[in-house]
């Protein structure tokens, strides 16, 4: 066994003592409950900073990083956050669940990533790994907590927890917070006590269909290069949140804008490079270009979710929804194959520009652009019966006008106050607004 590979599991050993919590919660006395519950853990940093250079026990636990500072900080960060997070869950409300499945995805992920990467390189294979191992620590963990806590668990929402931290956690290991497992655990806990609180029935049809139909397209992503390792991850965790908060109408919206968007950007890629406006890494798209056209969307899906504590009505996310993604797939198109065409103009005065002139346009890129907002509409239309074609027309309406929003402000805040991601992000905004507005205007929904 190699020392990676046995330091993770001395890591996935420390985040068994998060099995305290779920005990500790039954006993009477609040104040003797916490500190138990933080106790063991305080011990291990406590140990990790002052245990000396050159031991066994440094030796086993330490970093590279650990190793120049002659300290065990990863440990001690590790031990800490998950003391911090036991806090919550004694004294906040944090479901116990929650936090045991936590610690154990993020303890044995690192494992089984670490174990991969003894027999196989790649990244795929390793971030696979972490995934796997990750999502079937959380699972078992969090049935082995809530028996221990004598709290009923739903099977369905628990592999829906897991495997949403799981992929959350690979993200933001790979894209953001690469070794940081501390920040990690913080981040991947708050979020899925968001989603274990949210009023959902996971049914166990929709968390198998969600997580077979969301591995297999993770795969076809990657394999057609149309997204980087991030971008796939993301694409993914969007794909899942998306048919469990919401339904497979909306997921069928979401992949028309990842499979049509990514392979448009493959459409013509030689003549894009020859004139310069080709994406980068042959077009894979990363984590901030996925989530600059998707987040709006994510947003209003997880809205519709929480619309009983809103007291709002569904529907009006699901135009905000639909009208984010139609403009980010017409903005896509026109950008696309706009850019395959001579002599584009400048949308502010319509003045001759060069080829991927921020701003500019082409009649072939508008057609494009517009057909892909129908798309999205006519997806909505077949999805959801009750939409019609009022609704239909609301969507496609809300598109073309992102797509202008984003031409807009493409040709005057572009380059100088706001990047691609940040014109990309406020256009489906704007079309999300459009779109809600739009619907309630005309008495398709309500506020």
């Amino acid at each position: 066994m190699t020392s990676t590979v046995r330091r993770a599991a001395a890591f996935a050993l420390v985040g068994g003592l998060s099995l305290v919590v779920p005990w500790v919660r039954r006993l009477e006395e609040p104040a003797f409950a916490t500190l138990t519950a933080v106790l063991p853990f305080l011990l291990v940093a406590a140990v990790a900073l002052t245990v000396g250079s050159g031991t066994r026990l440094f030796e086993l636990f330490a970093r590279p990083g650990d190793r120049q500072d002659g300290k065990l900080y990863g440990l001690a960060g590790f031990a800490l956050s998950a003391a911090g997070l036991a806090i919550l869950a004694v004294e906040f409300g944090m479901p116990v669940t929650v936090y045991v499945g936590t610690v154990f995805l993020l303890a044995v992920g690192n494992f089984g990533g670490h174990l991969v990467a003894r027999y196989r390189q790649g990244a795929l294979l390793t971030t696979s790994g972490f995934v796997v191992a990750g999502f079937l620590a959380a699972a078992a963990s969090q049935l082995a907590a809530a028996r221990l806590a004598d709290l009923p668990a739903s099977w369905p929402m628990v592999l829906f927890l897991a495997a949403s931290g799981a992929l959350l956690a690979a993200l933001l290991r790979e894209a953001l917070f690469r070794r940081d497992d501390p920040l990690v655990m913080v981040s991947v806990a708050m979020l899925l006590w968001l989603f274990a609180a949210l009023p959902l029935s996971v049914t166990p049809t929709r968390i198998v269909v969600a997580l077979g139909v969301t591995a297999v397209l993770g795969g076809l992503s990657y394999a057609l290069q149309t997204a980087s390792l991030p971008g796939m991850l993301t694409g993914v965790l969007l794909s899942l949140l998306t048919i469990v908060l919401g339904d497979y109408g909306w997921f069928a919206m979401l992949v028309a804008f990842f499979g049509v968007g990514g392979l448009s950007t493959k459409y013509g890629y030689e003549v894009k490079q020859q004139r310069g406006i080709a994406e980068e890494n042959e077009g894979a798209r990363g984590t901030g270009n996925v989530l600059a056209n998707s987040l709006v969307a994510l947003v209003a899906v997880l809205a519709a979710a929480a619309s009983p504590w809103l007291s709002t009505s569904p529907r009006l996310f699901l135009f905000a929804f639909a009208g984010s993604l139609a403009a980010a797939l017409a903005d896509t198109l026109s950008s696309e194959v706009g850019g395959l065409y001579d002599n584009p103009r400048l949308v502010t005065s319509f003045e001759v520009v060069e080829p991927g002139t921020d701003g500019a346009v082409t009649w072939q890129g508008e057609l494009a652009g517009l057909a892909g907002a129908l798309l999205i509409a006519a997806i909505g239309f077949v999805g959801f019966a009750e939409l019609g074609v009022p609704g239909a027309a609301v969507v496609a309406a809300a598109g073309v006008a992102g797509m202008t929003v984003d031409s807009l402000l493409g040709a005057t805040l572009e380059g100088w106050l706001l990047g691609n991601q940040g014109v990309n992000l406020l256009a489906t905004l704007a079309a999300a607004v459009v779109g809600a507005g739009l619907a309630v205007a005309v008495g398709l929904t309500a506020l």
